[in-house]
């Protein structure tokens, strides 16, 4: 069966500026660019391919920025109905793995992998799978007729008027 697959590169998004530091708002731009004409290409399955990042000694992403990009493809429009796979040579500070986390949190499909074919083969998994989970669940149903019951609301006074605070008095230092 075919696959119909989109690989993006790091230097197709990743921006810099005029002393070679990361650019991230243009950098997250340029990635909400890509995202977006995935979606309207109807492409299902990305590969982010990030082996090509020279290890740095401190994290590029703070916990902030990695947030703001996982929702840029939630902007874009990715549902769990897409796949997207984030390939990695090294991640020493964790930031592609907690991008995975976060966007698998959020509900999407995501996977870190340091194997480009272990990657391939987990984008080309049929939806099947995906189908043959939901098959098996019962929905939940939720009754919203009854007003909610409300709970007296008693003071501390009334409860335990041994602990009842008393007033401090003022005290002046001279």
């Amino acid at each position: 069966m075919p696959l119909e697959l989109q690989v993006i590169r790091a230097s197709e998004f990743i921006r810099l500026d005029v002393r070679a530091r990361l650019d991230f708002d243009a950098s997250k731009k340029t990635l909400q660019g890509l995202a977006i004409a995935l979606r309207k290409r109807g492409i299902g399955r990305a590969l982010l391919d990030l082996r090509a990042l020279p290890e740095l000694s401190k994290p590029q992403f703070s916990p902030t920025q990695l947030a703001a990009l996982v929702t840029t493809f939630r902007n874009a429009g990715f549902t769990r109905q897409q796949r997207l796979a984030i390939l990695y040579r090294t991640d020493p500070h964790r930031g592609v793995r907690i991008f995975a986390f976060l966007n698998r949190m959020r509900g999407l499909h995501v996977q870190p992998f340091t194997e480009f074919e272990t990657a391939l083969q987990w984008l080309s998994e049929q939806e099947d799978n995906l189908a043959e989970e939901t098959q098996d669940e019962e929905p939940v149903r939720i009754h919203r007729d009854r007003k909610p019951k409300r709970l007296p609301i008693r003071s501390v006074e009334e409860e335990a008027p041994e602990r009842a605070l008393e007033p401090v008095p003022k005290t002046i230092d001279t």
